[in-house]
C-alpha cells in the first residue's frame, strides 16, 4: 500500500454534489470545509472552490472564510456558495480524478491531504481538510469515501 498519485471522487448528492468538469477540461470541486469547535477553539466555516487541470493537478483554490461556526450567517454562506458555483459557468457534474494536495490559508491546511499509516496495521488515507469530512482509502480509483 502506498500514497496515491490520483484520487477518484464520484459525484453524489452529499459532500461531492458539486464536482465535475468545465468546458475547457478543468476539473472542479466546490465544498464547505470547517474547523470543528473543540477544546476552547470556536471553530470556523469556509466555502472552497478547488480548480484542477485535466490531469488532476491543483491550479487554483478560492477559499472564503465565513468566520466562527457559532456565528455563521447561513444566508451569506449560501450566497457565497451559489456565487462560486455560478462563476464556473457551464459545468458538467460527474466523477473527477485529482492529485492529493495541501495548501495553507487563514492559518489552516486545506486540501486532499495524504495521511501515512501510523503503525503496521494502519493504511494510507487521504482526508479532506480541514474537518476530515471525507476520507479516501485504497483502491484509490473507486471514487468512494467515508464520512
Amino acid at each position: 500500500m502506498s500514497k496515491p498519485d490520483l484520487i477518484a471522487i464520484e459525484h453524489d448528492e452529499y459532500h461531492a454534489k458539486h464536482i465535475g468538469q468545465l468546458s475547457d477540461g478543468r476539473q472542479f470541486f466546490l465544498t464547505t470545509p470547517f474547523v470543528p469547535a473543540l477544546s476552547g477553539d470556536a471553530g470556523r466555516e469556509f466555502v472552497a472552490l478547488f480548480l484542477f487541470d485535466p490531469r488532476g493537478r491543483l491550479l487554483e483554490a478560492r477559499i472564503d472564510d465565513l468566520g466562527i461556526r457559532a456565528n455563521l450567517d447561513r444566508q451569506h454562506a449560501s450566497r457565497l456558495y451559489a456565487q462560486q458555483l455560478a462563476e464556473l459557468g457551464a459545468a458538467e457534474f460527474g466523477r473527477i480524478e485529482v492529485q492529493p494536495f495541501a495548501i495553507e490559508r487563514f492559518g489552516t491546511t486545506f486540501g486532499l491531504v495524504p495521511r501515512p499509516p501510523e503503525d503496521e496495521e494502519d493504511v494510507w488515507a487521504v482526508e479532506m481538510q480541514p474537518g476530515n469530512y471525507m476520507a479516501f482509502f485504497e483502491p484509490w480509483d473507486s471514487g468512494d469515501y467515508d464520512t
